[in-house]
């Protein structure tokens, strides 16, 4: 009986009940049935027109060419054939493929996500879908990443990764390729970008640090090629002339990426330094987590031993401990107005790039107060 039941379980693709058999039915390719594509000429057959009419009905773009009532009659068609474009065949024609290109250096750092919601937001509204990848910050990979987005005929890349002298994006702008850098620009301002003023977020940040009493204020510098942690480099030094403070060359650090590990080895560096500091302004979120990591390890807490100033705002920082003080910037207002204007240069808009620069705004929280004693300032 227990091996009939079992035969019965492969019959029908069930369970046996001998030990150890999880038999599941394998159903030849065969006997699956085999769906047919409506095509254009049978949409067009049962709507009573001609192929050309019922193609200008089924595009957006060219609808209105088509009377109301026999447009309808081509879509219901459609609807009833379940009848579905071949985008592929119509970018063969127009030379346009429907899909933007979204290049970004770490999709698994929480900065991107939103924005990267926000230029799908926009596109889909525009009948574009998007192709995303991910450079992981290695060179040649992005070079292979450009390469692809230019073979699949996308018709326009927005692009989170350029550096501040960037070949590969330039040479991609000088081919006729419509390019929109987001939180980045290039020195050569030969492409339109979306960011936010970087210098003014870090003077805002240092501002809130000098009104709680802070003199020494430590910077972790992200790297200097990228744009914007070289404006907010620039900022800090703007921001301390501003109080009337020296730049104390031991109290900064160099980054040599913006991670968690980075912000914990050049926390580790500032903490065996020679200098006396109270205060440390980062140069992005993911970098102050780090800091934050090296003051539990060495017993210091945040802010009685040392006040912590981030940069980005990224998800979740308000639930921290403690919840860290950051400069917030629109991340998903970055996306969606980076897909606004890349739309115009698909569109063929004949206007000059733009570098548009969105407000930054200090989001005050628990990880700065005033310094617990005055810190002795050593010249360098």
């Amino acid at each position: 009986m227990a091996d009939h039941d079992g035969d019965a379980g492969r019959r029908t693709g069930g369970r046996g009940v001998g030990p150890g058999r999880d038999l599941v039915r394998v159903v030849e390719p065969s006997a699956w049935p085999v769906p047919t594509r409506a095509t254009l000429r049978e949409v067009a057959r049962r709507a009573g027109v001609h192929p050309a009419t019922a193609s200008r009905a089924l595009n957006a773009e060219t609808r209105g060419l088509v009377a109301a009532q026999t447009a309808e009659r081509i879509l219901e068609a459609a609807r009833l054939l379940e009848y579905r474009p071949n985008h592929l065949a119509r970018g063969l024609k127009t030379r346009r493929s429907a899909t933007v290109g979204v290049i970004v250096p770490d999709l698994t750092n929480p900065l991107f996500p939103p924005i990267v919601r926000g230029v799908e937001d926009f596109l889909v509204a525009e009948d574009y879908v998007t192709l995303i990848a991910n450079t992981d910050n290695d060179e040649e990979r992005e070079a292979r990443v450009f390469d692809e987005m230019r073979n699949r005929h996308v018709d326009g890349l927005i692009v989170a990764t350029a550096r501040r002298s960037h070949p590969a994006l330039l040479e991609a702008v000088r081919s006729g390729m419509p390019v929109v850098l987001v939180n980045r620009v290039v020195e050569e301002h030969a492409v339109s970008s979306v960011s936010v003023d970087d210098r003014v977020g870090i003077g805002r940040a240092l501002e809130h640090l000098v009104a709680l009493g802070h003199r020494d204020i430590a910077h972790i510098a992200g790297p200097q090629d990228l744009s914007t942690t070289h404006g907010r480099y620039e900022g800090y030094r703007a921001g301390l002339r501003r109080a009337g403070l020296k730049l104390d060359r031991r109290l900064v650090v160099y980054a040599r990426a913006l991670s968690e590990e980075e912000g914990y080895r050049c926390a580790e560096e500032l903490l065996v330094r020679n200098a006396s500091f109270s205060a440390i302004l980062a140069g992005n979120d993911m970098l102050a987590l780090g800091v934050l990591r090296s003051l539990r390890g060495r017993g210091l807490a945040c802010p009685e031993a040392l006040s912590l100033v981030g940069f980005n705002d990224m998800p979740f920082m308000d639930r921290v401990a403690p919840p860290l003080t950051t400069v917030h910037i629109p991340h998903y207002d970055i996306g969606f107005e980076a897909a606004r204007l890349l739309c115009q240069q698909m569109q063929g808009a004949d206007a000059p790039p733009q570098a548009v620069l969105l407000p930054p705004e200090l989001v005050v929280r628990e990880s700065t107060a005033p310094p617990a004693r005055a810190v002795r300032t050593t010249a360098s």
